[in-house]
């Protein structure tokens, strides 16, 4: 399948910053699921930022400006291919044992080690069967309430109120696949055909580490694999090392963050 993207961020400032640097983390890279036919990042002033890898191999670039508008833009757009494949083998400079550790947004509770060990329970002794019936657990007790969390509620706390988005999923899946001692990371990326009230925000997911197999996507907001509907763009221990964006700037006041994420399918293969 392709699926052309467009990802429009703007910040609007009451004031505007005198300096203001953005991290950008908004650009695929092919691995044998995806391959990116085109892609290319710009702000307001449609300038070429600093593109680098992060440590996680992780496609990212960098803004900095001086005497900032009280508008930013960053526009990420492309088109990518998506391919039907089981596990995902995507270039990883870090050895599996490295997501093994556990993150401030991650960390395990009680409840969520009893989640891993109901899912250990239900599979039989099949590691992906295991994965599976984890992914399917953690559908049905996070129902989706996007005013119950942020980008700073932790696993316990999304699992314990029993409501989320696919960020909250996504982190209760990894803590518990790790209690299950699972290599696992947080990806996020874009999904086609998301529900609208999911349409302004990236998706999240999770890959876990089966050894010979590779690494295993699953999707705890469908209990399920990934398939040809996802576009993944990077990876972290969890969604503070995936995020989009992420800047600092000096003034600016009062922020406001307006997010538009445009996704159409074509069967047309290349």
């Amino acid at each position: 399948m392709r699926l052309r993207i467009r990802h429009e961020t703007t910040h609007r400032y009451e004031l505007a910053p005198g300096w203001l640097a953005q991290w950008i983390r908004l650009t695929p890279i092919d691995t044998p699921a995806q391959r990116v036919l085109s892609w290319r990042v710009l702000d307001e002033r449609s300038d070429d930022p600093v593109a680098f890898a992060d440590g996680y191999g992780n496609a990212c670039h960098l803004f900095t400006r001086r005497d900032a508008t009280r508008v930013s833009r960053i526009v990420a757009e492309g088109e990518v291919e998506t391919l039907a494949v089981p596990a995902l083998a995507a270039p990883e400079p870090l050895p599996p044992r490295y997501f093994l550790r556990a993150s401030e947004l991650t960390a395990p509770t009680p409840e969520i080690r009893a989640l891993a060990l109901e899912a250990r329970a239900s599979a039989g002794g099949d590691a992906q069967g295991e994965l599976l019936a984890l992914a399917a657990l953690v559908n049905a007790r996070i129902v989706h309430s996007p005013a119950r969390t942020d980008v700073a509620t932790r696993a316990g706390a999304a699992l314990a109120g029993g409501a989320g988005v696919c960020q909250d999923r996504a982190h209760v899946f990894l803590a518990a696949a790790r209690a299950l001692e699972y290599p696992a990371r947080y990806a996020s990326g874009y999904l086609e055909g998301a529900a609208a009230s999911e349409a302004g925000a990236m998706h999240a997911w999770g890959e876990v580490w089966l050894g010979a197999l590779g690494w295993l996507a699953l999707d705890p907001s469908s209990g399920e694999r990934t398939g040809v509907a996802h576009v993944r763009v990077a990876v972290g221990l969890d969604y503070t090392e995936a995020a989009p964006i992420r800047g600092v700037r000096r003034g600016g006041a009062e922020e406001r963050l307006d997010v538009r994420v445009q996704i159409q399918a074509s069967q047309q293969q290349q």
